[in-house]
């Protein structure tokens, strides 16, 4: 330690989305934090430009075939290093350097499977063994808990801290809406939904021809999205990708926030940023019962089977009562902010890094 001060190394994934993981990091008290990456993170965090190899472009994130160039060559005037992901190939580095430079390894996690068919494919196998040695674990979900046990880690090594949002950005709007206007901010891929969305939308028009549909995101299936956004009649609008200010107005004008999320061969839904940041904007949600995102999504909010039907009829349950509708999106706020506050849950993490080096 410098000074009383925690110094923290994080190595950056290929694809690592901003605002995230090392931004609550940075959060923490008495914690200077240090990314090396291939783009500068937001907040206040020290930069080291660093570049991947990446093979392949199959997989994004923690599955990406990708690894730091230059991470061996950093300075070793840390205290801890740490990065997302058991199984990514970045944390197999980083446990690396931790033991050859005799630094303490955090590892950030969401996963929720214990059976992650990627903990037995090589190069993966490898890294998620390294991993399995780090000083602390920070667990984003419960259910990281409970897989991390299954892999044998001691308990005294895990600490759960759900994520945070910050909920002075995102907060409900001014005046309620009183349109019939449904959001959806997320990746427009197939596994968070939308074309479900698009089709559960479809059968709301008909009960409600004067309900809308607002899309913010890319992925894809951006262009089924732009497709069907181009018909007058549909009732969509696509939104380009936007930053925390344009995602926190965007929620603003709507009535009620929806995805429909649904599980592939390597991934379920694990918690839901998204849910948070709607919730924390007075929404209430629909979205199917996919994963963990149970987790994220409690209260009186409607999770489904991941049928268009089902969607639809969620959807119309709360476009039709705004008595209900309040009341829930209400409930969501103040549930946010007593569970999920974005300052007080990085304190709680800054709490787990010091029940393993006392500051």
């Amino acid at each position: 330690m410098s000074e009383g001060v925690r110094r923290l190394l994080w190595a950056s994934l290929a694809d690592e989305r901003p605002r995230r993981e090392v931004y609550w990091l940075s959060l923490m008290p008495r914690t200077t934090v240090t990314a090396i990456g291939d783009h500068r993170p937001v907040g206040d965090i020290a930069w080291v430009h660093g570049e991947f190899r990446r093979p392949v472009r199959r997989f994004v994130e923690a599955g990406a075939l990708a690894w730091q160039t230059g991470l061996e060559a950093v300075p070793s005037h840390y205290d801890w290093c740490a990065s997302l992901e058991l199984c990514s190939l970045v944390t197999g580095q980083v446990a690396d350097y931790a033991r050859a430079r005799g630094l303490r390894q955090a590892v950030v996690t969401w996963e929720n499977d214990q059976y992650q068919p990627l903990y037995r494919l090589p190069p993966y196998r490898q890294a998620t063994r390294k991993a399995l040695d780090a000083d602390l674990f920070i667990c984003l979900i419960e259910a990281a808990r409970t897989h991390l046990l299954h892999l044998g880690v001691p308990t005294e090594r895990i600490a759960v801290v759900s994520p945070g949002v910050d909920t002075v950005a995102f907060q409900p709007a001014p005046v309620a809406a009183t349109e019939p206007v449904i959001s959806f901010v997320s990746p427009l891929a197939r596994n968070k939904g939308i074309d479900r969305v698009l089709d559960a939308f479809a059968i709301v028009r008909q009960r409600m021809p004067e309900a809308r549909l607002e899309v913010m995101g890319r992925g894809p299936l951006q262009s089924l999205v732009r497709g069907v956004a181009a018909k007058p009649s549909s009732g969509v609008t696509l939104l380009p990708a936007g930053d925390v200010a344009d995602v926190a107005r965007t929620l603003q004008r709507a009535a009620v926030f929806v995805t429909a999320p649904r599980m592939t061969w390597k991934w379920n839904e694990q918690f839901g940023l998204a849910y948070l940041e709607a919730m924390a904007s007075g929404l209430p949600i629909v979205t199917t019962r996919c994963g963990t995102n149970h987790e994220a999504v409690r209260g009186d909010n409607l999770l489904v089977d991941d049928d268009v039907e089902a969607l639809a009829a969620g959807l119309l349950s709360f476009l039709d009562d705004a008595e209900h509708r309040a009341k829930v999106g209400a409930a969501n706020r103040q549930l946010v902010l007593a569970e999920n506050e974005l300052g007080h849950q990085s304190r709680l993490m800054a709490d787990a890094f010091r029940a393993i080096d006392g500051l």
